[in-house]
């Protein structure tokens, strides 16, 4: 059991207003870091109505410049400790946004459903929506094994670590999350890739009509992670929350 008080490190922070009327807090996936969003973040704080916005990343535990212990979990439970204390210490009095992108749309998901009155808008990047039936299908462990494989092209040390184990084994692979999504009351955007192998597109249709009031998507021609195809799409998407 970890005894500090959790919190994650702040690897970007800007705004072209002195006083910003939004704050997008924006959180990386798995076996990645906050530069997941170098790219993005570029064109946003390019685009003069987004001027009233505030840009903030953060390193998850376990990645980046954030904490690394083997006494953490790595767990939703550290995940969102860490998280908001790391939103309560920005002392925000604006409207907040939080952006997740694969790995972190669970989190960001999860957080807005236990912080229900805090999170003004969620928008989720590549969310890979499982099923019950997905997680007991010997065809998606297969799918598991070859992202695995993947990410040890990049990094094979990684895969040995606890915070990527605990990661995909208590985050990804929960089977709560599509519950939690599919009750969730916040004002949701999903926007994936057509071409995306890793996020179960074929159950998109069914999460959208299971929560209506709540859930959108826009789906774009691309893969699985953040590209042009999916970061240009925020732009409409935070001038309607600006304007709201």
């Amino acid at each position: 059991m970890f005894d500090k008080k959790l919190t994650l490190k702040k690897t970007h922070d800007f705004s072209v207003s002195k006083c910003p009327k939004l704050v997008v807090v924006l959180i990386h996936g798995i076996a990645s870091d906050s530069s997941t969003y170098n790219h993005a973040l570029k064109y946003l704080e390019g685009i003069a109505s987004l001027k009233d916005v505030r840009f903030i990343t953060f390193d998850l535990l376990g990645s980046g410049e954030s904490l690394k212990d083997n006494r953490l979990n790595y767990d939703y439970k550290d995940q969102l400790e860490a998280l908001h204390n790391s939103i309560k210490k920005l002392r925000l009095h604006i409207p907040l946004v939080l952006v997740g992108h694969s790995l972190g749309t669970f989190i960001v998901t999860r957080y807005a459903a236990t912080y229900k009155k805090s999170v003004k808008k969620l928008i989720l990047i590549s969310p890979p929506i499982y099923t019950e039936r997905d997680l007991k299908n010997p065809a998606f462990e297969l799918g598991i094994k070859m992202f695995k494989e993947a990410v040890s092209v990049r990094n094979r040390a990684i895969l040995e670590e606890k915070s990527f184990i605990n990661s995909m084994n208590l985050i990804v692979l929960d089977r709560n999350n599509y519950k939690v999504l599919s009750e969730l009351k916040t004002p949701t955007t999903l926007i994936y890739g057509n071409m995306d192998q890793l996020i179960a597109i074929y159950n998109m249709p069914q999460i959208l009509k299971d929560n209506p009031k709540y859930l959108t998507a826009i789906q774009t021609e691309g893969r699985h992670g953040v590209s042009r195809d999916k970061y240009t799409k925020l732009v409409k998407i935070l001038e309607e929350v600006l304007n709201a």
